[in-house]
């Protein structure tokens, strides 16, 4: 099983990330998402990046060039039709990625894998999507992708152990480091990481200490590059309600109950950094 040429679907922040390192890799990629000017915003993203790892010093121009050649833009599912592995990164929704695993496992070719970023949704009901659930794992990669070493590896219920042989080979010629996972809730990152989160927000809902306190605390007192609650900002508080729901859901422990404040932020449309205001202002 030799991976050569990879399809990631979702050209988000997440998405032309893991592009640009499997390109930089020396892999053929195809970057896909629902349409055009998306790709082009992710390519853009990478085109980005890779200039100014080319002012750093970090690579040539002609490398850059390089690079760039090994992308192909997408909005057509059917080209997964000649890829030897498939990285999903779409929005954290099971709905929308059980539809795009049950057509990717009619499209692509029997040897190829299919792998979902997702950040803390059960690959075994992933898998389950499609006839081929031996062939499906997670690859949860870290944001920003370039950047962070960790890809968590994770095994759903009926993951080939030659799959998994395979994708923590891949990833290590990404530069990443594969830590491998089992299938529960939120894995391990995001099951302790989030929890921290939703605390800070407690902590903040209940009056304890301003956001900068809370944040300044955690930075200097556990030695965290970022507080709690601009981490939180940066993630999209959108999506930390999402997975502290799944967390809740998967485990059925109040533990893990959103705190009011989060549910009331998303209400309000502020999510963070991307919407221009969360716990933080960002206009």
């Amino acid at each position: 099983m030799n991976v050569s040429k990879v399809m990631v679907i979702g050209a988000g922040q997440m998405g032309s990330g893991i592009a640009q390192v499997c390109a930089q890799a020396g892999y053929e990629v195809v970057l896909n998402d629902l349409k055009p000017e998306f790709v082009e915003r992710g390519l853009g993203i990478i085109q980005k990046n890779l200039t100014r790892n080319v002012d750093k010093g970090r690579i040539t121009e002609e490398q850059k060039q390089e690079i760039l050649a090994r992308l192909a833009p997408s909005t057509d599912l059917n080209d997964a039709s000649s890829v030897d592995l498939v990285i999903e990164a779409a929005v954290e929704n099971m709905e929308i990625k059980t539809n795009i695993f049950s057509q990717l496992d009619k499209i692509a070719p029997a040897h190829t894998i299919l792998a979902s970023n997702t950040s803390s949704l059960p690959i075994t009901e992933i898998a389950a999507a499609t006839s081929r659930p031996e062939k499906v794992i997670g690859m949860h990669f870290m944001n920003p992708v370039p950047v962070m070493k960790l890809v968590e590896i994770i095994r759903g219920l009926a993951t080939a152990d030659e799959v998994y042989q395979v994708i923590e080979d891949m990833t290590k010629t990404l530069g990443k480091v594969p830590v491998e996972v089992n299938d529960f809730p939120g894995f391990v990152s995001n099951r302790i990481l989030m929890p921290m989160i939703n605390e800070a927000i407690y902590t903040l809902y209940e009056g304890v200490a301003t956001k900068e306190a809370i944040d300044e605390v955690m930075k200097l007192g556990m030695n965290h590059p970022m507080g709690p609650l601009t981490l939180a900002d940066f993630i999209g508080l959108d999506t930390c309600l999402y997975i502290m729901e799944t967390l809740h859901e998967g485990f059925g422990d109040d533990k893990y109950r959103p705190c009011p404040l989060l549910r009331k932020y998303v209400k309000a449309g502020w999510l963070g950094k991307k919407s221009g205001r969360g716990f933080y202002s960002y206009e």
